[in-house]
């Protein structure tokens, strides 16, 4: 095992300092591995600590890849904002519907680390941790929809607040399910390169995305105009 750059963490900015390198690690490690083979020994191994040390920290490897799901998230929040206020003034409801689900689903495909972790989030990282650490991401994660359903309902001013929240959380579901089914296995590759019928099923994950928003806002409008949303 590699020699720890660190000895015993004595004070809170050493424990905060450990912290940081082991989620700095696991994101490095996020940027050529998905997250189903991020594991846990791996980490341990190129942070330089035994594993028992990195569970002084975080209690799991769902705990380290929820921090970093929450940290991407935010940050593409961030990035998302200013684009999404760049409108020019006046256009018309469908140019802005369109040009909302254009820019999440750009915005989204070019985050693929975020994409891969919103697809393991329920099945995968909100399990193996604590009810505390669970409550802590969900409260987090909610506040984050709701972020993302002002920005929606600053495009999109017709749809009324509880439509935003609605599309923005089911906005971050597709993303998961859309995502995990535009990777497909090496076995779907081959039969897809053996037969173009099947090949012509394959999703690309930004026009699938985009489409199905633009979609679900389209409904989530229909609704708030019949006044049933």
């Amino acid at each position: 095992m590699t020699t720890s750059p660190f000895q015993r963490a004595h004070s809170e900015e050493q424990r905060a300092l450990r912290r940081k390198t082991i989620l700095d690690t696991a994101a490095a490690m996020l940027t050529d591995t998905p997250v189903s083979r991020v594991t846990l020994n791996e980490l341990s191994r190129r942070v330089g600590l035994a594993k028992s040390n990195v569970l002084r920290y975080f209690e799991s490897r769902e705990d380290v890849l929820l921090h970093l799901l929450a940290e991407a998230f935010d940050a593409w929040l961030a990035a998302l904002t200013p684009q999404l206020r760049d409108w020019p003034d006046g256009l018309p409801l469908t140019e802005r519907t369109a040009r909302l689900a254009e820019a999440l689903a750009q915005s989204l495909a070019a985050r693929p680390v975020l994409c891969d972790l919103i697809a393991s989030q329920a099945a995968v990282l909100e399990h193996n941790v604590s009810p505390d650490i669970a409550a802590r991401f969900k409260r987090a994660a909610v506040a984050d929809v709701g972020v993302l359903a002002g920005l929606v309902r600053a495009c999109v001013p017709e749809l009324d607040e509880p439509g935003s929240w609605q599309f923005a959380g089911t906005a971050v579901m597709l993303t998961g399910a859309i995502w995990t089914h535009s990777r497909p296995s090496e076995a779907m590759l081959s039969a897809y390169a053996a037969d173009p019928e099947l090949a012509s099923l394959r999703l690309d994950f930004t026009m699938a995305l985009r489409d199905t928003l633009r979609t679900l806002l389209t409904g989530h409008l229909a609704q708030a105009r019949s006044g049933d949303g």
